[in-house]
């Protein structure tokens, strides 16, 4: 009787396991979802798309906050801008905006199209910054390295929910989904090549960049694809429920 209650433990032990390994496994694209915008180009977009929009941009600028405030680097998308701004004379916001513009440039080879999210992903980024970066611990040691991970993962998952507003990305997550649906290559991976790619101009421009910076370019990519996943699953679910 004890075997059998045990042989009965591990399976449902097992079952769980694969349950969460399931529901995590990364998205290959991102997903649609009940929430999903029919178009980016919509200017009245429906309430609860507009919900999840706004929501995941603020949780993603929290995650930009909980990095900054770690103080052991910074994401490879800054110091990029830190090495523009010191070959040009500009500041790290000034370098930031010609970076955007020059990314929005490229999404005309990529077909990408903006929307209202991109005018909001630039704005409600940086006021969650500005809002969340002084009620914000700012640890040494061990702890940095914890809340640089914690900060990334908050990133991911701030991704996962604007994203699927489908309401047009920001300029740097365009220049991914656009890459990502013309070689139909993993949207992990293409995140990653992207932050390794903008890091080492960063770094040749002679901006600087700490172990944090190296955790983000290394751990941005996949914890995207798992949100997407987990986001599209969810979304997945309960529209059945209601079915």
């Amino acid at each position: 009787m004890a075997l059998q209650l045990l042989a009965a433990e591990e399976v449902r032990s097992s079952l769980s396991l694969k349950t969460i390994f399931d529901l995590v496994r990364p998205a290959h694209k991102v997903p649609r979802t009940i929430w999903s915008s029919d178009t980016p180009l919509t200017l009245k977009p429906k309430p609860i798309t507009l919900f999840f929009l706004v929501t995941g941009l603020w949780i993603f600028g929290t995650g930009e906050a909980i990095i900054i405030a770690s103080g052991i680097g910074v994401s490879p998308w800054t110091v990029l801008a830190q090495g523009i701004g010191k070959q040009t004379g500009f500041s790290v916001g000034e370098a930031t905006f010609v970076v955007s513009i020059l990314v929005l440039f490229m999404w005309v080879p990529l077909r990408e199209t903006p929307g209202i999210g991109t005018i909001l992903n630039a704005i409600l980024i940086a006021m969650a910054i500005d809002v969340m970066v002084p009620f914000l611990p700012e640890p040494t040691g061990g702890p940095a390295f914890i809340q640089t991970i914690i900060g990334v993962i908050v990133v991911g998952i701030g991704s996962g929910f604007y994203l699927t507003a489908n309401l047009g990305p920001g300029p740097r997550d365009g220049w991914m989904t656009g890459i990502q649906r013309r070689t139909d290559w993993p949207i992990g991976r293409v995140r990653i090549s992207i932050e390794i790619l903008v890091l080492s101009l960063g770094i040749v421009l002679g901006g600087t960049f700490g172990i944090g910076t190296i955790i983000f370019a290394i751990g941005i990519g996949p914890v995207v694809a798992m949100s997407l996943g987990v986001v599209g699953r969810v979304s997945l679910a309960g529209r059945q429920s209601h079915l």
